[in-house]
Parts: C-alpha cells; sequence; structure tokens
C-alpha cells in the first residue's frame, strides 16, 4: 500500500512541532517538514525554505497527491518596526501562504489545510461563533489570515484542489507562547492578580486536541472545501482558568476580586483595551460542525489539557 505524502510547513513552531511528533508515529505517512534555516535535530525528510513570501520555491517540496498542512505563519511584528503591522503579517500570512498553494496545486497537490484563527470571526462576542457568521477581523493578523482563506478560495475554485480552513483560538500547551504562557509565568511566580472576579466565557484548545482535528482532516472527505472551529467542547472563565493552571502546577493561584469593569477601565487608559478584552471578555466557539461532519470530538477535556502542559512525561 503507497505511503500517504503529508507536506507540513512551520514544523518547528509551537504547533507544527507536535503535528509532526504525531505524523512521525503514524503509520502510512510520509512526511516532508519544511524548516526556515537548518535544523540538524530534524530528521531526513526537510525541505529548507529561507523566506515564507510570494516569492519562494517551493519546487523541492510540494508533489503529485500531496495533502499540504500550512502552521507556518507570521504571528508577531516587532513594535519599533517602520512599516505597518498588516503590510508584514501579509508579506507571509497573504502573498506567502497563496503562493504556497498555487505551487502545490500545480504540482498535483490534493488537499490543502490552513490553519487560520479564530480572530477572523471577532475578538469577542457574546453568542457562540460558528462557521457560517460573517467574519469580522478586527486586528492584522486576523485580517491577514482572512485575505488568505479568500486567496485560497479562489485558488481552489481555479484549480480543483481541496481546501480545509481551521480556525483555532487560544492554543495551549507545554511550553505555549502568547497570552497562555504569560498567565503561567504569573501563577508560576506567586503572584497576586486582580483576576478572581472575573466570570467570562472563552473557548480554548488544548494543542493535542488540535492536532487531533488536523490529523482527522487530512483524509475525511467531509472535510473537502470546508471551514471548522476549533475548540475543547468546554468553556472556562479567565478565574477557572488560572485557578486550573494553579491546580496543574501544584501552585495555589494568588487571585484578588477585582471588578472586571475596573479592569477594563485602567487597562482602556492605559492603552491596553484590546490586550484586556482577551482577559476579561468572553470569546465562546461552536464546534458542532467539527462533531456533525467529521465525528470529531475533543480526546481531552480542559482538566486534562491542563495537566498535559506540567507533565513532564507530555512535554515535547
Amino acid at each position: 500500500m503507497p505511503q500517504k505524502k503529508i507536506l507540513l510547513t512551520g514544523a518547528s513552531g509551537f504547533i507544527g512541532g507536535r503535528l509532526l511528533d504525531v505524523l512521525s508515529n503514524a503509520p502510512g505517512l510520509l512526511v516532508t517538514c519544511v524548516l526556515r534555516g537548518h535544523r540538524p535535530d530534524f530528521g531526513r525528510f526537510k525541505v529548507v525554505v529561507n523566506n515564507l513570501d510570494g516569492e519562494s520555491d517551493w519546487s523541492p517540496a510540494v508533489e503529485d497527491g500531496q495533502v499540504v498542512i500550512h502552521a507556518a505563519a507570521r504571528a508577531h511584528v516587532l513594535r519599533d518596526s517602520s512599516t505597518d503591522p498588516l503590510t508584514e503579517f501579509r508579506k507571509v500570512n497573504v502573498e506567502g501562504t497563496l503562493n504556497l498553494a498555487r505551487q502545490a496545486a500545480e504540482a498535483g497537490a490534493r488537499r490543502f489545510v490552513f490553519i487560520s484563527s479564530i480572530g477572523v470571526n471577532g475578538v469577542g462576542n457574546s453568542a457562540p461563533f460558528r462557521e457560517g457568521d460573517v467574519p469580522n477581523p478586527e486586528e492584522p493578523y486576523a485580517l491577514s489570515k482572512w485575505e488568505a482563506e479568500q486567496g485560497l478560495w479562489e485558488v481552489q475554485k481555479a484549480t480543483g484542489m481541496e481546501v480545509v480552513i481551521i480556525r483555532p483560538p487560544l492554543v495551549y500547551g507545554p511550553t505555549a507562547p502568547g497570552n497562555f504562557g504569560s498567565l503561567v509565568k504569573w501563577v508560576g511566580k506567586g503572584l497576586p492578580l486582580p483576576l478572581g472576579a472575573i466570570n467570562n466565557s472563552r473557548t480554548l484548545v488544548a494543542l493535542d486536541n488540535l492536532v487531533d482535528l488536523i490529523v482527522t482532516v487530512i483524509d475525511h472527505p467531509a472535510a473537502a472545501n470546508q471551514v471548522f472551529l476549533a475548540g475543547d467542547g468546554e468553556d472556562i472563565s479567565t478565574s477557572e482558568l488560572l485557578r486550573g493552571v494553579g491546580s496543574a502546577m501544584g501552585k495555589p493561584a494568588r487571585l484578588i476580586p477585582v471588578p472586571a469593569g475596573l479592569l477594563m477601565l485602567g487597562a482602556s487608559l492605559m492603552g491596553k483595551r484590546s490586550v484586556a478584552q482577551r482577559v476579561l471578555g468572553s470569546l465562546q466557539v461552536d464546534i458542532s460542525k467539527a462533531h456533525n461532519v467529521l465525528g470529531w470530538t475533543p480526546p481531552l477535556s480542559v482538566e486534562e489539557g491542563l495537566r498535559r502542559c506540567f507533565d513532564s512525561e507530555n512535554t515535547f
């Protein structure tokens, strides 16, 4: 039986690294990973691409019958950069993505799996986001992901290559970057945090849950040309999250009950309203489409997902 060919970008990143670990141990798969710069610790099936932009040459990596999983992205722009952030995001997240997709389609790739962002739907809500909602990207990164999605549908129409889009919310796991990593550091240092009265409702996704969904859409026939939202299937408040992190670390979270409105006012006065929204506001995700269409259920609970963040046996 011939091996199924997978091309994975972002293989050295937070999501891509764990995905590579899972795919490499799955039978019947031939995985080629794409890296920026040389990494001696990666195995034989790798391709080095120096720039992930509209000019990149993907010919050494793309081939007929392949499934491309595009997990590479630009998520941050230096604050002191003189270039508009959206311009910088577009170079990699839009131009780079569509360049790869076109070359993959020309080479005969059969499916392109794109890891997008729940930010395409918006930054907060009072009712759970769904795949059919009108997109409302408010930040440059999310806007670049939305533009890439639109471009991918044009490639799909022109070439017939199947496209699958996954929009995850905040992803947590061992050595997670971003906001979750900051929360872990705060709890680990035993700092008192004024977040004991935050009764919001947020959907997160454990790294292994997201990877499981990505693996599911590689071959599932019903995934073709669909958008799926990812999540753990249970929502959690910021206060509950911090207590859960503390419990998983074996350190109590020191939470002071300060009203959310007061915290938001203070953050607004300091020009940090968007940061505060991610901590204080609600963002719920309805994952019923993935369940109904794919038969997918997140394998890990939030409690188990948090435990794995600090379990040395599951640190990768």
